[in-house]
């Protein structure tokens, strides 16, 4: 869904926020009752996508509202993205520039904790098939584990992702390891007193700062193809690359749209924001890539997304959006 408002031409500013959530996990995990229910106690709401990224879209919401409550005639128009699929690698993105919707720069309200991102890392995802021999369990010596046989899959997997986060940019200062490798998933066996033959994984591998995917996904197969093993070496693991594939992306250095990003958190927040980058795949690469601009700042802390614990701030929220809406009036400009 697109919506703009103001003058005539192409947007001076997007702002722009994914619609769509992870799934729950353990319900059993979380406080309070329905994950979906928005559960607020004191200054914070708490629920499935209050941080990544419902309280960046309801700024974004807000933004427009209040620029249209206001009286105020924006010189030129601003444009509110709102768009689904970006958890699984930005579909509704892609869809939404592809129909032609554009803009000199964008926003995306993503969680920064009060940060101003500037680059993504990027995360392509991955799934291994790691094939094993079954015999019954009271038999086992004459069977493959496919579990036992992945293990040493994973801790290649393990040494490559400590080579990939050595000499990392200044941007990532603070962040011990921008470029992770995490498997999300394994299933194996489909009987408790047979040798699994197959386990399945699945999980992210972190793409550094302008390196090209295709160059990442080379050297974690490498890495997977060079696992020391027996059984492996005449059943080496399948690679495939299934679901989101998020390159990195960057504002350009030196675009405006950063300084002017500072100064309207710096006057509603009382301090300038720190600059950083995250080391996540985000929407933020496709807009880059087709030539807009792009950088995050919405409410929320990251650490708190995805998982059973999520919550944001609503103070947060509230200084966001005002920060946003200084940002649109001095950037679209009022007649």
């Amino acid at each position: 869904m697109v919506g703009v408002t103001g003058g005539e031409g192409v947007p001076a500013l997007a702002l722009q926020g994914h619609v769509d959530v992870v799934l729950t996990g353990d319900l059993a995990k979380w406080e309070g009752s329905d994950p979906f229910a928005a559960r607020v106690t004191g200054d914070v709401l708490h629920g499935r996508g209050a941080c990544d990224m419902k309280a960046g879209l309801v700024a974004n919401l807000a933004v427009a509202r209040a620029v249209h409550r206001s009286g105020v005639r924006l010189a030129r128009p601003l444009a509110v993205h709102c768009v689904v699929s970006e958890e699984d690698g930005g579909l509704g993105a892609f869809a939404t520039l592809d129909r032609g919707h554009t803009a000199e720069a964008a926003v995306i309200t993503e969680p920064t904790g009060g940060a101003v991102i500037t680059a993504n890392a990027g995360a392509l995802t991955f799934r291994l098939e790691v094939s094993g021999r079954a015999a019954h369990g009271a038999t086992r010596y004459e069977g493959v584990n496919a579990i036992e046989a992945f293990w040493p899959v994973f801790e290649a997997i393990r040494r490559l992702e400590a080579e990939r986060n050595r000499d990392v940019p200044e941007l990532f200062r603070g962040n011990a390891m921008p470029y992770p490798i995490e498997v999300g998933v394994v299933r194996a066996g489909d009987w408790a007193s047979t040798v699994p033959d197959l386990l399945v994984a699945e999980g992210r591998l972190g793409v550094r700062l302008d390196e090209d995917p295709a160059e990442a996904r080379a050297a974690f197969e490498e890495a997977v193809a060079g696992t020391a093993h027996p059984w492996l070496r005449d059943h080496p693991p399948a690679v495939t690359w299934p679901g989101g594939q998020f390159a990195s992306g960057r504002l350009p250095a030196g675009h405006e749209l950063l300084g002017q990003v500072n100064r309207a958190v710096a006057e509603v927040a009382g301090r300038a924001p720190e600059e950083s980058a995250a080391p996540y795949g985000s929407d933020l690469r496709l807009y880059a890539s087709g030539g807009i601009p792009t950088l995050h700042y919405g409410p929320g802390d990251v650490r708190f997304a995805h998982a059973p614990r999520e919550q944001v701030e609503l103070r947060e929220l509230r200084e966001v959006t005002r920060a946003l809406a200084l940002l649109t009036v001095r950037r679209c400009g009022v007649l």
